[in-house]
């Protein structure tokens, strides 16, 4: 029922969520989901991966502070006010709602939202690498 989450503190630098990233490529851990919020100091990344434990293992052998957490996976419905529906349910018990992010579990990939420093370029470095951009009117 639930579901391990690794959180990795981040210090908030170029290269760091890079270097995570290789880290755990390199070991074959795949990423299902991820999620990353900053302040002006760190950044918490939370991922779900394919292995939770070798994940925090080989990232704390790189001097990089994680821990694992249980969270819930939710399937929302996909019709107007399912979202508001399945929220309303956790509020009505009482309950605080500390984090959302997206989440796909099939085959064919993971859509991911992301703001860069400069979204034109971005565009423009995706779109030459063969990487499908979505558009609103597909949401």
């Amino acid at each position: 029922m639930f579901i391990k989450q690794l959180s990795i503190f981040l210090e908030n630098k170029g290269g760091s969520l890079g270097e995570v990233l290789k880290i755990l490529s390199g070991q074959n851990i795949n990423i299902a989901s991820a999620s990353l919020a900053d302040t002006n100091d760190f950044g918490v990344l939370r991922l779900l991966v394919s292995d939770s434990d070798k994940a925090y293992k080989v990232l704390k052998e790189n001097g990089i502070t994680s821990k694992i957490s249980d969270v819930l996976g939710v399937c929302v419905p996909n019709e107007t006010g399912g979202f508001s529906k399945v929220v309303q349910l956790i509020l009505d018990a009482g309950l605080n709602i500390r984090y959302i992010y997206g989440l796909s579990v099939q085959n064919n990939g993971a859509n991911i939202v992301m703001k860069t420093d400069d979204l034109d370029k971005t565009v423009s470095i995706l779109k030459s690498a063969g990487v499908k951009l979505l558009e609103q009117s597909e949401l």
